[in-house]
């Protein structure tokens, strides 16, 4: 299937799911695993059909945006920075989900404090290197397991999921962790990503079944 087709079949899904009623619970559920998913052992692989070969010593991480001190971070950069370990879950939209992922790398937080966001940014747009991007609120992206993620049970990330480095935040669905990610934009006001714009929700909330706009 090829990219454009994957994307088509994925936006009428979304279509389809809205048009049989499927919305955002008023509650959000107590349990661990969010109402609707399956846990698994593996580790499916999602993507737009393209996997980027970035050579370590031609990546780079733009910061820009609503912040004091913009940055361009190489990858000898971003290893310099403090480096943290985190145990999460994992929540796929397309309803599996993974306990106990073992994700290292540079808190979201320690960037915030590099970059000075201005008090106006509340937004932040995450772009990647296969074209994705996605929107998530800045609140939300300083709870303590948002990571940069350079390595996943010990290991590199692997390409296939998004490495060399990819964002983690644990407690939306996992299209908001952007993979291969290239660029970090703190905005005042949202901008929809890749998925959002193609029918699936903005707050992607997990526990209320949030799936779809």
């Amino acid at each position: 299937m090829s990219k454009q087709r994957y994307i088509e079949a994925k936006q009428r899904w979304a279509e389809k799911q809205k048009a049989n009623g499927v919305t955002a619970r008023a509650e959000p559920s107590r349990d661990r695993l969010p109402p609707g998913q399956k846990l698994t052992a593996g580790f499916p692989v999602l993507d737009l059909g393209v996997q980027p070969d970035i050579p370590l010593a031609d990546w780079q991480l733009k910061i820009d945006g609503l912040v004091d001190h913009p940055q361009q971070l190489s990858w000898a950069a971003l290893g310099a920075l403090p480096q943290v370990e985190d145990v999460s879950d994992f929540h796929c939209v397309t309803t599996w989900s993974k306990y106990d992922c073992r994700w290292g790398g540079v808190a979201f937080t320690a960037l915030y404090e590099l970059v000075q966001p201005q008090p106006e940014a509340k937004f932040v747009y995450f772009t990647s290197y296969d074209g994705y991007s996605t929107n998530v609120a800045l609140a939300q992206c300083l709870d303590d397991d948002v990571l940069i993620a350079t390595s996943f049970n010990g290991a590199p990330v692997p390409r296939e999921h998004g490495g060399p480095a990819r964002i983690i935040i644990p407690k939306l669905y996992a299209w908001k962790g952007a993979k291969f990610v290239n660029g970090i934009t703190f905005l005042a006001e949202d901008k929809l990503g890749f998925w959002e714009v193609r029918g699936y929700s903005n707050t992607a909330d997990p526990w209320t079944e949030d799936r779809y706009a």
